[in-house]
């Protein structure tokens, strides 16, 4: 499948499984920090919308806006961290490496730097302007 050119109702119907929509203030800025950091793909990208690829996985970045009409974003907070409780885990990544691509992004915070674990992975936590807790992991 093309993702630069499939019609949304198209793309819509070759989802399955399950999915990750993530609700952003600056699609073109988050989808810069995890092309940069971690090395995803971005298809569709505009000001409202993103499809992402890590390694095959697809998730969306959907802008605010876009859900205008949809009772989430009243939950949402003006500002400050969205992503309170959710860790997204990027088992393909190096933690070491991207937590040092992260430190060219000003709002990227490294909440956990790169550390062994007692359940086998190395793995640190970074913290996008968002507030959501990306965690790049390799086995030990």
């Amino acid at each position: 499948m093309d993702y630069e050119t499939v019609k949304a109702e198209d793309f819509g119907r070759s989802l399955k499984g399950m999915g990750l929509n993530l609700l952003v203030r600056d699609v073109r800025r988050l989808a810069a920090f995890l092309e940069g950091v971690f090395g995803m793909t971005a298809h569709r990208l505009s000001a409202d919308f993103a499809i992402m690829d890590y390694h095959g996985e697809l998730f969306q970045l959907h802008a605010d806006g876009t859900y205008h009409s949809h009772p989430l974003p009243a939950l949402l907070p003006e500002a400050g961290p969205r992503g309170a409780g959710l860790e997204i885990r990027l088992y393909v990544t190096d933690p070491d490496a991207a937590a040092e691509r992260a430190a060219a992004f000003p709002d990227a915070v490294i909440l956990q730097p790169p550390m062994d674990k007692p359940h086998g992975l190395r793995e640190c936590y970074i913290l996008c302007e968002n507030g959501y807790a990306w965690v790049p992991s390799r086995h030990l």
